[in-house]
């Protein structure tokens, strides 16, 4: 179960090493499933969620005092944009010139982390309950999903991603993004009812 952001605010901000150890506890799973939703399908094998965010929190520990000071944004959203800009310096490690695509760069600008991949996101779908029986059916079904992903606009499939995947909260999306609560709400209604249109079977064909 997810920490209570209140819980782990208090505990990064007690000055303890064991505070910020227990906050970083508090807010692991959570960035996990950031980062296993935007780690690009071609380093899957030689990274895994675990080694960016190994690499991400020691980042933590050394700009900790920036947040204490600052304190402007909950602990979670900022860990989350520290391993969000981590991940997209191992994209570009790895990959090189190969990370830098549209899709990407809108994304960092937006939130500071990689996009979700399409794919990605049809597969989450897909798994998450909506599975036909048939592994053909299924692979029809992703590619429809991913398809119908694309079509969306950036600034909603990332509302999306972060609501439907991540898990964040209407609040957590709109201080990540930058947004009124209020256009992060509609902007996911949004993105939600364009998806069920999209991947609605067509009738009089």
């Amino acid at each position: 179960m997810d920490a209570p952001p209140d819980h782990v605010d208090r505990l990064a901000l007690s000055g303890e090493p064991a505070g910020l150890e227990q906050a970083l506890i508090g807010v692991r799973p959570r960035v996990a499933r950031m980062v296993a939703l935007r780690l690009d399908l071609r380093l899957r094998g030689r990274l895994d969620a675990s080694d960016v965010l190994q690499e991400a929190f020691i980042e933590v520990h050394a700009r900790i005092g920036e947040w204490r000071a600052r304190n402007d944004l909950p602990f979670f959203i900022w860990v989350r944009f520290l391993v969000g800009q981590k991940l997209a310096q191992l994209h570009r490690r790895h990959l090189g010139t190969e990370a830098r695509d549209v899709r990407r760069e809108v994304a960092l600008a937006l939130g500071g982390s990689p996009a979700a991949s399409s794919v990605t996101l049809a597969s989450a779908l897909v798994s998450g309950g909506l599975s036909p029986s048939g592994v053909a059916m299924r692979a029809e079904q992703e590619a429809r999903l991913a398809a119908a992903l694309d079509d969306l606009r950036p600034i909603d499939r990332e509302v999306l991603a972060m609501r439907h995947f991540e898990g964040l909260s209407n609040a957590e999306v709109a201080t990540a993004l930058g947004l009124e609560p209020a256009t992060a709400s509609k902007r996911y209604l949004r993105a939600l009812t364009r998806l069920q249109e999209l991947v609605r079977p067509r009738s009089g064909r």
